[in-house]
């Protein structure tokens, strides 16, 4: 440090390098032949003083961190004890940084999550899921084959307009474009049926009149579906509809007279309500259509740029044809563990099932 101090203020006395350094010789006893600080060096010097008023060179250590154990260990109890408090409100009472407190609940693997819907389930709802959990494992005890002749439904809608999950959606700009998503009031969409069997896909129908516009499923419709689209497309799978399981939910269309009497000469054993096995009401995470189809058909249709209604129509096809065997059976397999966890949990709802990848 000394020889630096030494050249830095003999250069701001001298405005000469090469009396900086016969100062050096001087100051440190150099020799004719000893070694001085070349040119560059004691411009390097200034240079440093200049911009940071120090000689001293900038450390380049680790840089400091209050990713102790110590804080990491504050930060898991503190949001153990409070899970539901902000990120925002746990930073300024902890007095840690928001970034610093982001990168410590990664590395304790703590992950946010939001809260899910469902619907409200009653004590008469949990006892006849668990009913129908019950009887139908039961079943499937005794004979593992009713597996491969299940066949459930359920109709869904798909809108022209997709979506936009806001939570997701970002737009990177050194501005913000104040850009909008317009999304009209009455988007037009689809009503689309599906049948889900281990065996294979019956569908899907839309339900449409003689012009392609999208009307109402009710009880008349829903039995010409039946009568003639589902049991010719079944026929042609080479499945006897007698030898089905058929699984409908308790919609007013479905439950119908009309539409029950169809049903029970149609198939062989049907679950539904007024059926053969009571199919419990607001069971979602029990049917296949509902907990794995429309959320996989969606997210894979709605990739695509469709504008049309026919592209739409065009684009689910696709996409159902593309399920094949293999994702079936799982998702048959994800079902059976469903029955189990809904009795676990007394007809509760059900806990995060997945069907494995």
């Amino acid at each position: 440090m000394q020889h630096r101090v030494t050249c830095v203020r003999s250069y701001y006395e001298t405005k000469s390098v090469t009396e900086v350094q016969r100062v050096f010789r001087r100051q440190f006893t150099v020799g004719r032949h000893g070694r001085v600080p070349s040119r560059n060096t004691i411009l390097a010097w200034v240079k440093k003083f200049e911009e940071t008023g120090s000689v001293f060179d900038v450390k380049h250590g680790a840089p400091r961190t209050v990713r102790t154990p110590e804080n990491l260990q504050r930060v898991r109890e503190a949001f153990v004890r409070s899970p539901r408090r902000s990120a925002r409100q746990h930073s300024r009472s902890l007095g840690v940084s928001r970034k610093s407190l982001f990168l410590m609940l990664k590395e304790i693997k703590f992950h946010p999550y939001k809260l899910q819907v469902v619907q409200q389930l009653n004590n008469r709802d949990k006892e006849a899921r668990v009913a129908f959990c019950t009887a139908m494992s039961g079943m499937l005890r005794e004979n593992p084959d009713i597996l491969n002749n299940l066949l459930m439904t359920d109709e869904a809608h798909f809108h022209l307009s997709g979506f936009v999950n806001k939570q997701n959606m970002r737009y990177w700009s050194p501005v913000n474009p104040k850009e909008l998503h317009e999304m009209p009031l009455h988007s037009p969409k689809v009503t689309v049926w599906c049948g889900v069997g281990a065996f294979g896909i019956v569908g899907p129908y839309f339900f449409e009149n003689d012009n392609e516009e999208t009307v109402t499923v009710n009880s008349e419709r829903y039995v010409t579906m039946l009568e003639g689209f589902v049991e010719p497309q079944l026929r042609r799978l080479g499945i006897d509809p007698e030898a089905l399981h058929f699984q409908q939910d308790g919609a007013t269309a479905h439950t119908a007279r009309n539409s029950m009497a169809v049903v029970r000469e149609m198939f062989g054993t049907v679950i539904s309500r007024f059926g053969d096995i009571a199919w419990p009401a607001r069971s979602p995470d029990l049917t296949v259509p509902d907990f794995f189809l429309w959320g996989f058909l969606k997210d894979r249709v709605f990739r695509r740029r469709i504008v049309t209604i026919q592209e739409l129509k065009k684009a689910i096809v696709d996409e159902v044809a593309a399920i094949d065997e293999d994702l079936r059976r799982r998702v048959y397999d994800n079902f059976q563990t469903r029955l189990q966890k809904c009795i676990d949990v007394n007809g509760g709802h059900l806990p995060d099932v997945i069907c494995g990848k």
